[in-house]
């Protein structure tokens, strides 16, 4: 069982393999589970249409990988406002809202220039915004830091930890870092399937 509050960061260590990917895969509406239920804001997830598995998805949850996955032929303030457009947002007012992420993610000076151009921190900062973008009850992040190196690392981590408690979102982190895990609120341990308190 995992009960996560607002505002609330909660990391989930393991063994590679132990199963962390999945865990944030299952809660975050992109695998169905063996068996037990996903309540996301009192929703069982996996009881709802399709169509609205995807408007649950695109407003409740925000995801965060360990690549980045920025789309190339857009610019990280383009990449940042995607989701807000797929929402129904318009082009403009989802701009305006990227606008406002790239400051507090502190990438400002690189709002217009294409992923291959920025360092692998700042890229990592645009998908952390991109994630942010539709204000999402819950951010799943999966090895948010481990293409960092430890300066890039550290950043990302602060910036985390400054967006939960001033936004009040739930963060769950799969991690092998144990900066994160010490910072975060709770620490789980993922063994043989089990989730265990630290």
């Amino acid at each position: 069982d995992l009960e996560v509050s607002p505002g609330e960061i909660v990391a989930v260590v393991g063994p590679s393999g132990s199963g962390k990917s999945t865990l944030l895969h299952v809660l975050g509406a992109l695998e169905p589970p063996d068996r037990g239920e996903v309540l996301i804001n009192g929703i069982n997830i996996w009881k709802v249409s399709a169509k609205k598995l995807s408007m649950i998805r695109n407003t409740f949850l925000g995801f965060v990988f360990q690549f980045h996955h920025l789309l190339d032929e857009f610019t990280l303030l383009e990449n940042i406002a995607l989701p807000c457009v797929f929402s129904g947002k318009s082009k403009q007012e989802s701009m305006k809202i990227a606008g406002e992420l790239v400051e507090k993610v502190g990438i400002e000076h690189r709002r217009n220039y294409f992923p291959s151009r920025v360092s692998g921190g700042e890229r990592q900062r645009a998908a952390v915004a991109r994630a942010l973008i539709c204000e999402p009850s819950v951010v799943l992040a999966d090895e948010p830091t481990g293409n960092l190196d430890s300066e890039n690392s550290g950043r990302l981590e602060s910036l985390l930890w400054k967006l939960a408690k001033d936004r009040n979102q739930a963060f769950v982190i799969a991690t092998h870092s144990m900066d994160i895990a010490g910072r975060a609120d709770r620490c789980l341990s993922l063994v043989d399937g089990i989730l265990r308190q630290n």
